[in-house]
């Protein structure tokens, strides 16, 4: 084996530990803006069975501008938990009609289960804390951007 061939398999080496599959951060999926209390967000819109599995888990860190928007095909009685996820987080529950009937934080890798109060047809995540900075509570009336309003 030549010494190039060498250094080069040397190289991939110590190259290849160091590299990773794109990140959950860097997976796209729409975005909308949306008003929340008096602050306005970018919110991923997890549309399908698939991305609300996966939700926010594997992240490290989200924008304090962003969140993420689960869409479901009826209103029912959600609960959601932090498999994986490594975020703290506040859970916002909202009816059909947009109206917010819960909010409640989560604790990064808690396993237990958050139920909504009542039932909700979207859920709404974002960075603990930021559902009281942005004065959002429940009986707040949300408007639903129109690409956000039915799952895909």
């Amino acid at each position: 084996m030549s010494i190039s061939r060498i250094s080069f398999i040397a190289l991939l080496f110590a190259i290849i530990p160091g590299c990773k599959p794109p990140s959950v951060d860097e997976q796209k999926l729409p975005t909308v803006e949306m008003r929340l209390g008096t602050r306005t967000f970018q919110l991923e819109i997890a549309a399908n069975d698939a991305d609300r599995a996966t939700g926010l888990m594997n992240r490290d860190s989200m924008a304090v501008d962003r969140g993420m928007i689960f869409v479901f095909a009826d209103e029912a009685p959600r609960s959601f938990w932090m498999k994986n996820t490594r975020i703290p987080l506040d859970i916002v529950y909202v009816n059909a009609t947009g109206e917010v009937v819960d909010i409640k934080q989560m604790a990064p890798f808690d396993l237990r289960s958050k139920p909504s109060n009542k039932p909700a047809k979207y859920a709404i995540e974002l960075n603990k804390g930021l559902a009281a900075a942005s004065s959002l509570k429940i009986g707040d009336q949300l408007t639903i951007p129109e690409a956000a309003k039915e799952p895909k």
